[in-house]
């Protein structure tokens, strides 16, 4: 007979994006930290990506797992990650990871774990747990606000979300509802997976930021919802980039914007032009990272307006593909982020007390915009009535955020939440700790 196992291991299954992988891995690492044994499952081309990551002091403690996807011909195996996949081949990718479940339960019945961690859109991976009885939880990357919105309008069509200060603009509306008219079956994508999860729901965020989202998606669930923090990496890598931090060196304190809008979003050139022309005309001193499409060739300076970098000199700096984002938005010369508020970026510029200028593009990042600027931490740049960026409105807050007088309380908010967040540590670890550890002994 089997000995009683003296260490709780965790199997932890993400969506096939950077931007649930590295949450789900910071929380890896820091259920690591507390002794629980971690197995992270993904497919080869995303878990060459983290190798890195978890060499070292997580080499023991946890262990990658290989999930093969079935093979399509316009799917080979480097397009199984949402990094560089051509936009119509997304649901493809879903089909393909939903039909992986046969591997998935191969490896739950040779690894034998003693909970699952799944992500938002992941039924099945549920179904698979609790068929060989092993309890399965959600973790969710998005805000509390977001899913409990969500989950309103998907439940309760009709009725106004008790949160006025979360909403959507006609235009983003229109977007939201053409993407949930081309869900299969039309179902709301967090419902399933939602109602699967064993007592408790794990979510990407704070109570001193999101308590009452927290609660009323609690009371609509049915579940315990449980905050994890803001999962911000904590050891920053310091060796290299010396051209970034040198120039940033220069700068005076505060005085810089580091413009960014996510991993996985890219900019047409039009909307380049815009962006450039906010830049230029708020007189701000800024590092912008742009990033084009895989395969797409076109160099940064044919993407930019004609003369904007020899007109904007040392005031700016371009980066393109990747940069350091959390050693930026460290360096004591930033004082706002020109965010397409993605939640793990918000998070981390809480976490490092940057104010925000919000500029969002898709899906939640809308909701986020609204919330970061009831909470007083930062300030939306207006779109015209069709949703088009304009760049008046991108200089005119960026001086507002960062240089105005009538910012000072946006950024004073943004310091005392940032002092706020890093004072209670990883208090919300403790209690996720608490709770899984309770899961798995009751099972």
């Amino acid at each position: 007979m089997e000995g009683k196992k003296s260490t709780i291991s965790v199997l932890m299954l993400p969506w096939l994006a950077h931007g649930h992988i590295s949450p789900f891995l910071e929380l890896a690492t820091k259920l690591a930290n507390r002794n629980l044994h971690i197995y992270m499952c993904s497919t080869p081309v995303n878990l060459n990506s983290v190798k890195k990551r978890v060499a070292g002091m997580y080499s023991r403690s946890i262990e990658l797992v290989e999930l093969h996807l079935p093979s399509f011909p316009d799917l080979p195996p480097h397009y199984h990650t949402t990094k560089g996949l051509p936009t119509h081949l997304i649901s493809t990718l879903n089909k393909a990871f939903e039909m992986s479940t046969p591997f998935f339960f191969k490896i739950l019945q040779t690894l034998n774990p003693d909970l699952v961690i799944y992500d938002f859109n992941l039924p099945w991976a549920a179904d698979c747990a609790s068929s060989v009885n092993i309890p399965a939880v959600q973790f969710l990357t998005f805000s509390a606000a977001v899913i409990a919105l969500g989950i309103h309008m998907y439940d309760k069509p009709g009725e106004m979300f008790p949160f006025p200060e979360i909403y959507l603009h006609e235009y983003e509306m229109l977007i939201i509802k053409k993407a949930l008219d081309q869900l299969p079956g039309k179902k709301f994508p967090f419902d399933e997976a939602l109602r699967r999860s064993r007592d408790i729901i794990l979510v990407k965020t704070c109570r001193d930021i999101e308590g009452k989202y927290m609660d009323y998606l609690s009371s609509l669930v049915s579940k315990k919802v449980v905050p994890v923090g803001a999962l911000v990496q904590e050891s920053i890598d310091q060796d290299g980039h010396e051209e970034i931090t040198q120039w940033l060196d220069k700068k005076d304190k505060g005085s810089t914007v580091f413009v960014s809008f996510g991993s996985e979003y890219f900019l047409s050139k039009d909307k380049i032009h815009v962006v450039a022309q906010g830049l230029e005309l708020s007189k701000v001193n800024f590092i912008w990272v742009i990033r084009f499409p895989q395969g797409e060739r076109i160099s940064t300076q044919d993407a930019l307006p004609e003369g904007f970098l020899e007109r904007v000199g040392e005031r700016g700096m371009i980066l393109e593909g990747w940069a350091p984002q959390a050693k930026i938005l460290q360096h004591s010369s930033v004082g706002g982020f020109v965010s397409h508020c993605g939640w793990n970026s918000l998070m981390e510029s809480m976490k490092f007390g940057v104010p925000i200028i919000a500029m969002p593009m898709q899906v939640d990042q809308p909701m986020n915009a609204r919330l970061v600027e009831y909470i007083g931490i930062g300030m939306e740049a207006m779109r015209d009535e069709n949703g088009n960026l304009q760049s008046e409105e991108i200089a005119k807050v960026i001086r507002k955020v960062v240089v105005d007088e009538i910012g000072e309380v946006v950024r004073k908010n943004a310091r005392e939440l940032s002092e706020k967040m890093n004072a209670k540590g990883d208090e919300e670890i403790d209690g996720v700790v608490e709770e899984l550890v309770a899961l798995c002994n009751n099972k």
